[in-house]
C-alpha cells in the first residue's frame, strides 16, 4: 500500500506502548527504543509531531466506573499524559533529537503551553513537538486530540501506534480468521463501529482529509517502515 505523500505527521501512541513488557507504569528501555524509531522517523526529512495517550498510568473512564467523578477522572488522565511526554522527551533528548512538549492545561514549571503558532515554529525548526493533554477538557480521549491537534498543525496523515498491525473486521486477538484492512474509509470505520479510534476523531480527521495509518508499533523499525510505505498497515481515507 502506497503512503500519501506527506511532509508533516502526527504519531499517536498507546500509553499502554511504553509499558513495554510490564504491567503498570513507564519502561525507560523501551520508550528509548520508541525515541530511536521517532529520530529515525524525523531523519528522513519530516516533521514530527506526537500525543501519547496515559493508559499506563491512570485511565479516566477505567476511574470512574470504580466510583471516581468522571471529569477528575479525566484530569488525572490528561496528568498521566504530561508523564509520558516528558518520559519521551527525555528519552528523545538523550538520543540528540530537540524536543519540546506542549500541554493543553498550562504548568509552566515544567512544560510549555499548547501555543499552535509556536508549535509550527518547533517544528520548522527541526524539533519535534509532543502535544500533552489531551484537549484540556473532560470527556475527550487523546485520540481526539491528538486528531484536532493533526488538523490544527496541517499535518498531511496520523500515524496511530497500536499492538495490532491494521484495522480488521472484528478482534484478530479473539478472533484467528479475522480480516484486515488494506485501505477502508471513514464511513465504513465509523458505520461497523470499528475500533480504531474513538467515533470523534474519525470524524474530525474526515472532515478534514486527513487520513489515518494504523500499524503495529511494537515491531521494531515499523515507523520508518510505514512511512516508506513497505510495512504493514492499513489506511483509512476518503472513498476513492
Amino acid at each position: 500500500m502506497t503512503m500519501p505523500e506527506i511532509k508533516r505527521v502526527l504519531l499517536k501512541l498507546s500509553g499502554e506502548v511504553l509499558m513495554g513488557e510490564q504491567e503498570y507504569g513507564i519502561d525507560p528501555a523501551y520508550v528509548a527504543r520508541l525515541a530511536e524509531e521517532v529520530k529515525a522517523a524525523q531523519e528522513t526529512g519530516l516533521q514530527v509531531c506526537l500525543v501519547i495517550g496515559g493508559g499506563n498510568i491512570f485511565r479516566g473512564v477505567a476511574g470512574a466506573a470504580r466510583g471516581l467523578d468522571r471529569t477528575t477522572g479525566d484530569y488525572m488522565g490528561m496528568l498521566a499524559t504530561v508523564m509520558n511526554a516528558l518520559a519521551m522527551q527525555n528519552a528523545l533528548e538523550q538520543a540528540g533529537v530537540q524536543t519540546r512538549v506542549q500541554s493543553a492545561i498550562p504548568m509552566s514549571s515544567v512544560c510549555e503551553p499548547y501555543i499552535r503558532r509556536r508549535a509550527e515554529r518547533h517544528l520548522e525548526k527541526g524539533r519535534i513537538v509532543i502535544f500533552a493533554a489531551g484537549t484540556g477538557n473532560p470527556f475527550f480521549t487523546t485520540d481526539t486530540g491528538a486528531a484536532l491537534r493533526a488538523a490544527e498543525m496541517n499535518c498531511d496523515a496520523l500515524l496511530k501506534g497500536t499492538s495490532v498491525d491494521g484495522v480488521y473486521d472484528r478482534d484478530p486477538k479473539g478472533n484467528p480468521d479475522a480480516t484486515r484492512f488494506e485501505t477502508i474509509s471513514y464511513d465504513q470505520v465509523l458505520a461497523d463501529n470499528l475500533k480504531v479510534m474513538d467515533a470523534t476523531a474519525v470524524a474530525l480527521c474526515r472532515e478534514n482529509d486527513i487520513p489515518i495509518v494504523v500499524f503495529s508499533i511494537r515491531d521494531k523499525g515499523n515507523v520508518a517502515r510505514v512511512l516508506s510505505g513497505e510495512g504493514t498497515q492499513t489506511i483509512v481515507q476518503k472513498e476513492a
